[in-house]
């Protein structure tokens, strides 16, 4: 089991990696948070049928109440709806703020369960159990929780940290192969960002890390241990962790504009192609560098491109949460493992994706 610890100036908690992590969940969960009596399971209809039955077995195990809110997968019905639905199913439990809510599940679960934490009783403990690729290297860790509505992707939500992250690698073995994808758009954003070392190990696998599951243990490790790093020094997005939403300015509006049906790794990764053009074009990232990143992308089955126009990017940005006043911070990386945060009014995005 590998182990990393999240120094956030809120709260202090470890993140633990590794096959059958699970089996730790009820001594974990009763040491941590020994007051609890009540834990709700968030999970959706995709995950809940494979593990459900194992956490609720460890929460039951440790002397936890157990109650379950099992909604339907998807981006879609991340909303405020199935929020007020695991509200209501805290009250009628009679949960008190000693209780716990578990997320078992990819980054919408995650999310979601951070958000009905956050918000129920003012505020209480949630312990994210990751069963995606994505949500192990990012959605879990750092305390973003939230919701979609018609506007944007994550408009509405709250800085909650949790307790604690199980990661359990073996959960990996059953995710659809285009889900796995999806989370590479996550893990090379980080290697293209922050990590020459990631970059190079994910050079050298050739595209195969998910057949050897000591590699992937230690390319997740990397990943949360990457952003725990970002966390600890800018928990509240202000500074450093905004360069975490590489690619992310533009993924979010092709995202939102397909209606939330394609899947937010592969945004990210087109989002991230567009503007590793658009910093080629200006002059600040060299062709060849460029391509590189591209060629990793393209090595994990991800796209690198997409037909979306400047002018439907910028009008989708500007309702973005990462707006600040009349600008937007555009995160651009000039060589591989270095990320800059570019401040840019609406015209000067324009006219940088437009050269």
């Amino acid at each position: 089991m590998r182990t990393v610890h999240v120094s956030a100036a809120s709260k202090e908690y470890d993140v633990l990696i590794g096959i059958d992590a699970v089996r730790s969940l009820g001594a974990e969960a009763k040491k941590l948070c020994p007051k609890a009596l009540k834990a709700l399971v968030v999970s959706e209809t995709n995950v809940a049928p494979l593990y459900l039955d194992t956490v609720n077995d460890q929460l039951e195990g440790a002397g936890f109440e157990v109650t379950d809110y099992v909604f339907g997968a998807g981006e879609q019905n991340k909303n405020i709806t199935e929020i007020a639905g695991m509200w209501n199913k805290m009250a009628e439990a009679g949960f008190t703020r000693t209780d716990i809510v578990i997320g078992l599940g990819g980054g919408v679960t995650t999310d979601m369960a951070g958000f009905a934490a956050s918000t129920f009783l003012r505020g209480i403990s949630v312990i994210q159990i990751p069963t995606s690729l994505l949500a192990m290297v990012d959605a879990s860790v750092g305390g973003k929780t939230g919701i979609d509505i018609p506007m944007g992707k994550n408009q509405v939500g709250a800085f909650w940290q949790p307790t604690l992250v199980l990661e359990d690698i073996s959960f990996l073995r059953t995710l659809p192969d285009d889900v796995f994808t999806e989370g590479m758009g996550e893990v090379t954003k980080h290697a293209f960002i922050m990590d020459l070392d990631l970059f190079d190990k994910l050079e050298k696998a050739n595209g195969s890390i998910r057949v050897d599951e000591e590699l992937l243990e230690e390319i997740v490790y990397m990943n949360v241990s990457d952003k725990a790093s970002v966390v600890g020094e800018d928990e509240n997005d202000n500074g450093r962790r905004q360069t975490l939403n590489f690619g992310h300015t533009v993924g979010h509006v092709i995202e939102r504009d397909s209606g939330f049906t394609k899947p937010h790794g592969i945004c990210v990764a087109k989002g991230m192609g567009i503007i590793m053009d658009a910093c080629v074009r200006a002059g600040t990232l060299s062709a060849e560098d460029a391509e590189k990143m591209k060629d990793l992308l393209r090595l994990y089955k991800l796209p690198v491109s997409d037909e979306i126009t400047p002018e439907v990017i910028v009008e989708g940005a500007m309702n973005d949460k990462k707006k600040r006043g009349d600008t937007l911070s555009v995160i651009l990386v000039n060589k591989i493992g270095s990320a800059e945060i570019k401040k840019m009014t609406k015209e000067e995005f324009l006219e940088f994706l437009s050269v």
